[in-house]
């Protein structure tokens, strides 16, 4: 295998999140006065961390987002999670074959440490990725396009950036990856393929990335 750790982002790659999420929140965001359809949440949300949803709405309307807002979107997604999230259809079988091979691999998110957990721990996979293995942009400053989250994830898992492949299903993580100098194999199955441009490789099915990193 060419590279010595691979990082998944979480929702969209991991587990089936991305329309439970995105639904949830053109809701919330809309009920709160600020009109947002599920197409607007994916094209300008997705693979976000929550301080960008603040920093965006504050940029387009001059009005922040309520103090709970964090809390309130959380709990809405975490009770769906519960009843409908599923893991990525395939995905669990290129885990079994990276575990298989003795890869190095783990999770960096820009949902909280909660979300991830809630999510592994509802799908089953919590068995594949224990605590040492999950990072989320809690852990750093700034969450993605910025490239923090992908170094710390690199450097506690000891391993240099250049040595890292990134999978990844949002523009801002593409970027991210990038911008930490890592090489991103995109995942083409909610976001069209021009809006991974910065990716090494694409690929629209585990399957499919199974055969890349192997």
């Amino acid at each position: 295998m060419r590279y010595d750790l691979v990082i998944f982002d979480n929702d969209g790659v991991l587990v089936d999140s991305e329309p439970i999420s995105n639904r949830l929140l053109a809701a919330y965001l809309t009920e709160l006065g600020h009109p947002t359809s599920y197409e607007d949440s994916i094209r300008d949300y997705m693979g976000s961390a929550m301080h960008r949803i603040h920093d965006l709405i504050l940029e387009r309307t001059g009005r922040r987002l309520p103090a709970d807002f964090d809390e309130v979107f959380h709990t809405r997604v975490f009770a769906a999670f519960e009843r409908e999230l599923q893991p990525v259809a395939g995905v669990t079988g290129v885990l079994e074959k990276l575990a298989a091979d003795g890869v190095p691999y783990c999770v960096a998110s820009s949902g909280s440490h909660a979300r991830i957990r809630v999510g592994h721990r509802t799908t089953g996979l919590d068995r594949w990725f224990p605590e040492d293995r999950i990072f989320s942009s809690e852990d750093v400053g700034r969450g993605k396009p910025a490239p923090d989250l992908f170094l710390y994830a690199a450097e506690r898992m000891g391993v240099a950036p250049e040595r890292c492949v990134v999978v990844e299903d949002s523009p801002l993580g593409v970027q991210a990856a990038v911008a930490a100098g890592m090489d991103v194999y995109g995942f083409t199955a909610m976001t069209p393929a021009a809006r991974l441009a910065g990716a090494r490789q694409l690929f629209s099915t585990p399957g499919e990335l199974a055969d890349l990193l192997m």
